[in-house]
């Protein structure tokens, strides 16, 4: 999993902020001459909310509906919808391959915090022909004060561009036009605040699609340490939400390898959390990532997940993404390792406990579950991660 950018961030708050991005375009308010501002006013009644962090806010907005649209790997689009539509403020929402839209209402440091998409952004529509049009005043101006905004909720110290042909003279020009009007330098491949570029997906015209955070929401910022098949932490959240974990259940996390699965139900809801991994590299990663998320009761042992120790009838779920022979392992070594993980998982599961599994094996998974009478299959989708499409089950025992 990549994690984007370092450095110090470029925050600067009213009129200076607003002089350093718009340069001598701007009038003494900061507001861009000849460009009505698009700021609501605030609320002129003393008193103060409390937002998601809990911190006292002394003055509130009032917010105009947006248009956004979040990111979403390929097969999690219905989890996406199922978390939005439990946001406040959240309207209108569709859903395509890969993303879901929708409108608006409300502090968009709301949408900071969904755990099933891969990134939100907000989207601007433009009545234009082509992209050279963007680089007139009106839309420029737009764009510049979309930019603006977005940086006075999130510190971001570069941009990068992504468009179709982005190495056009017109993406060329767009991009130089953009880093002197914003004041961030463009970073190719590491620039934090992505601006994507793109034909309007319903009607005519282009969209400008500005990400929300620095980061990929589902590059974790507990996430301190990485290794080579890593699971993307999106689906790991879908995963747990398939598991239905309650309060107090026993959560175990075999193959734990940098403990992404257990970090992410810790985050979420109480529970007792125990992962194994015949790798101590792969504990003392999943370690470090615990201890960044804050977690300190997670329990963590060397073991080979066919043969745990665990007691029998001792675990309530049991949540894995085990070798899928290309990256880590081999086709052969699973032909052994499937049936024996199974057997062993139900061993230790309690009655009716729960096994969400992820795997590219798919035939191999079908063989040894046919061949076996411990496990149902209650659900089972597609899903695209790491250049391949593997399957999510949901199984049950009987």
């Amino acid at each position: 999993m990549q994690v984007e950018g370092a450095g110090h961030p470029l925050k600067l708050t009213g009129a200076a902020r607003a002089g350093a991005l718009c340069g001598a375009g701007c009038a003494p308010s900061g507001r861009l001459k000849g460009v009505p501002s698009r700021r609501r006013p605030l609320d002129p009644k003393p008193g103060t909310t409390r937002p998601d962090d809990g911190r006292p806010q002394a003055q509130t907005h009032t917010h105009t509906v947006t248009d956004f649209e979040a990111e979403v790997l390929p097969g999690l689009e219905p989890f996406a919808v199922a978390e939005l539509k439990g946001v406040a403020g959240v309207q209108q929402v569709r859903v395509e391959e890969g993303a879901v839209g929708f409108r608006f209402v409300g502090n968009p440091a709301k949408l900071v915090h969904l755990r099933t998409v891969v990134a939100v952004y907000q989207t601007l529509h433009f009545a234009v022909p082509r992209p050279r049009a963007l680089l007139g005043h009106e839309h420029l101006s737009r764009l510049r004060e979309a930019v603006a905004t977005l940086g006075s909720r999130q510190a971001f110290k570069s941009f990068r561009l992504s468009a179709a042909g982005s190495d056009s003279a017109v993406f060329v020009r767009l991009t130089e036009v953009l880093s002197q009007e914003t004041g961030l330098p463009h970073v190719p491949d590491e620039g934090e605040l992505l601006v994507r570029v793109r034909r309007a997906q319903t009607g005519a015209g282009w969209e400008v699609l500005l990400r929300l955070t620095p980061r990929p929401l589902s590059s974790r910022p507990w996430r301190v340490c990485n290794l080579a098949g890593g699971l993307n932490a999106a689906l790991a959240a879908v995963m747990l939400r398939l598991a239905d974990v309650r309060e107090g259940e026993r959560v175990f996390n075999p193959m734990c390898g940098s403990g992404t699965l257990l970090i992410e139900q810790g985050l979420v809801s109480p529970a007792r959390l125990v992962g194994c991994d015949l790798n101590p590299a792969a504990l003392a990663c999943s370690l470090q990532n615990a201890q960044a998320a804050g977690l300190t009761s997670v329990e963590l042992f060397e073991a080979d997940a066919t043969a745990t120790g665990l007691e029998s009838e001792s675990v309530d779920v049991i949540v894995t993404d085990p070798p899928w022979g290309d990256a880590v392992g081999s086709h052969t070594g699973n032909a052994a390792l499937y049936p024996a993980l199974l057997g062993e998982f139900a061993r230790v599961a309690t009655s009716g406990g729960r096994l969400v599994l992820l795997t590219h094996e798919l035939r191999l998974l079908e063989r040894v579950l046919a061949a076996q009478s411990s496990w149902e299959v209650l659900q089972q989708f597609r899903v695209f991660h790491g250049g391949h499409h593997p399957h999510v089950y949901l199984l049950i025992k009987r």
